[in-house]
């Protein structure tokens, strides 16, 4: 028997713990070209919350009552794909379920030899190829120039950040509380770090941790801190919009200042981006990432919650800023 999360109830403001179904079911039999994978880690990430409503969004949301979205990690119990054998470790879109009938195309094989296998939904994974094409592509970093990074305790932020300090640049982030702001400026490297939490005047923060200015700005959380980067953009800065989780749980509109002078008269660029824009590259970005994990210049934090049944708890806690880099769930 199989254990898996349907979406019962779409969420009004933060999810939880009633919005999500813990039910048995049987693994259903293989069919040619498919992969039977047993999870042994979940992920949960901030993008789900717009999954499970029924806003328009780039992606169709979880329907009430389907399995919920997500990516797993696990070994492969069994196979009728010719890439693939039992005790393989593979990484896919599983949903949240212990055991994940998944076609054999859509998984990719990870060698467990060299890093823990955990890392395949972090630094090896979304977050960080979201980190690496987001900042060397859409931000088009340069050395010497100032890189501001919201979110930056959480998996993609903390990435971005020493990424662009690798890179040659000088990084400025914000973090929910003060334990964070330590973790970013002593265990990440950035030159300057600051509490948006404990904050009453964030443009005058920024005036001070970024005197000449922020050239690349990555957008992890949108925001009153992004209101406040705007003021503080050069000429010709770039802006990469990764994430709004400010606003993901918000029961009505949020506005902001409008930026459009903003941006005309400093000649700026603001751009959306998803990875999936990215998948023809990939093969680009995990040499350069492995490289400088190997080297010891870019390093990594998760959060593991123990236990499948805690997933929509582990889910939650993002929105509340439980985790300190990657939020994963251990399931075997």
């Amino acid at each position: 028997m199989n254990q898996l999360f349907l979406l019962a109830s779409r969420p009004d403001g933060v999810p939880e713990p009633a919005n999500f179904q813990l039910v048995e079911a049987p693994v259903p039999e293989l069919a040619e070209g498919q992969v039977l994978l047993e999870n042994h880690y979940l992920s949960v990430d901030p993008y789900m919350r717009g999954r499970i409503s029924t806003a328009k969004s780039y992606a169709k949301p979880v329907e009430l009552g389907e399995v919920m979205t997500g990516t797993g990690v696990g070994r492969v119990a069994a196979s009728r794909h010719e890439r693939f054998v039992a005790g393989d470790i593979a990484v896919g879109l599983t949903g949240w379920q212990r055991y994940a009938v998944v076609d054999g195309s859509q998984l990719r094989k990870f060698d467990a030899a060299l890093v823990p296998i955990s890392t395949a939904l972090g630094v090896l994974g979304m977050p960080g190829l979201t980190a690496y094409f987001g900042l060397t592509d859409v931000c088009a970093a340069r050395p010497g120039e100032t890189v501001m990074v919201s979110g930056a305790a959480g998996a993609v932020g903390s990435y971005v950040g020493q990424m662009a300090r690798i890179l040659g640049c000088r990084v400025v982030g914000s973090a929910g509380g003060p334990e964070k702001v330590r973790h970013v400026l002593e265990d990440l490297g950035f030159e300057g770090a600051f509490d948006y939490k404990g904050t009453s005047d964030l443009n005058g923060v920024l005036k001070g941790l970024c005197p000449n200015g922020i050239d690349c700005y990555f957008d992890n959380t949108g925001g009153a801190v992004t209101d406040a980067v705007f003021r503080r953009i050069n000429t010709g800065a770039r802006i990469a919009i990764c994430g709004q989780i400010a606003s993901y749980n918000a029961v009505a509109e949020d506005y902001g200042p409008r930026i459009f002078r903003t941006l005309l008269v400093k000649q700026a660029r603001v751009q959306g981006f998803l990875v999936n824009q990215y998948k023809d590259r990939y093969r680009e970005a995990y040499p350069k990432i492995g490289e400088w994990l190997r080297s010891g210049s870019l390093t990594y934090r998760e959060t593991i919650v123990e236990g499948f049944e805690k997933m929509p708890e582990a889910f939650i806690g993002l929105f509340s800023g439980q985790n300190l880099g990657k939020m994963l769930v251990k399931v075997v």
